[in-house]
């Protein structure tokens, strides 16, 4: 059998490192370490129902339907969403 994933509007925010505030005001219960070997100087540790994962920088952090926070890395995330409204609550027209 073949299944399609069904279309769902998710919320995200990407670490880059620079926007500590709006990934904790995204993701409260985020925990921030600070790495001096790791790029940025920092990742979060998020709890999952898997158990704690890691958010490196330029990973993005996905709110799912349930209202639970993953990471998820760019390359999955950029195959998987598109855009469909920027922060300032512009829409995409593609």
């Amino acid at each position: 059998m073949r299944y399609r994933k069904k279309p769902i509007v998710i919320e995200a925010v990407r670490w880059v490192g620079d926007n500590f505030n709006e990934v904790r005001d995204f993701c409260p219960e985020a925990s921030f370490l600070n790495d001096f070997k790791a790029p940025n100087n920092g990742y979060f540790i998020i709890s999952t129902k898997e158990g704690n994962m890691n958010c490196l920088f330029g990973d993005y952090i996905i709110k799912g339907i349930a209202g639970e926070f993953y990471p998820c890395k760019p390359d999955i995330f950029e195959k998987t969403y598109q855009c469909i409204e920027n922060d300032n609550g512009v829409k995409n027209e593609e």
